[in-house]
């Protein structure tokens, strides 16, 4: 990862010890739910308030330093992995979350059959199935 405070700045930011932890949770719980992170965040820096850490998140997100996905019928999900359109593979019983490179075409990677004025920028995709740790063995 680029250093936090080289991206805050980057990004117009101010680089505040909050901002930081939140960008290294993220970092190293890719996919985690804003929970997540701020329990990250609180054992790292200590005192801090569950707001507190979905303001950050809520901030980076909007300044494009890290991507909010939300798969239907789950918690919001956090990555630093931004600016690919790179779709995402979850498990229906555990929830386990993984990368998915595009695999047809130029972004977005999938054209739709009529754009009704629109101008496309970004897709979507989420391909939900069992992972190898919740399917039955047979």
């Amino acid at each position: 990862m680029t250093d936090p405070s080289t991206i805050l700045r980057d990004h117009g930011l101010s680089v505040t010890a909050q901002r930081l932890a939140v960008l290294r949770a993220v970092a190293a719980c890719p996919h985690g739910t804003a929970d997540r992170i701020a329990e990250m965040v609180k054992s790292e820096i200590g005192s801090i308030s569950k707001q507190a850490v979905y303001n950050a998140l809520g901030t980076l997100v909007e300044k494009g330093v890290i991507r909010r996905i939300q798969p239907a019928g789950s918690p919001a999900l956090f990555e630093n992995r931004i600016g690919d359109n790179h779709h995402h593979l979850i498990c229906r019983t555990c929830g386990k979350t993984v990368d998915i490179d595009c695999a047809v075409g130029k972004t977005p990677c999938l054209h739709a059959s009529h754009h009704h004025g629109f101008h496309i920028e970004e897709v979507e995709v989420i391909y939900w199935g069992t992972c190898p740790e919740c399917r039955p063995q047979d």
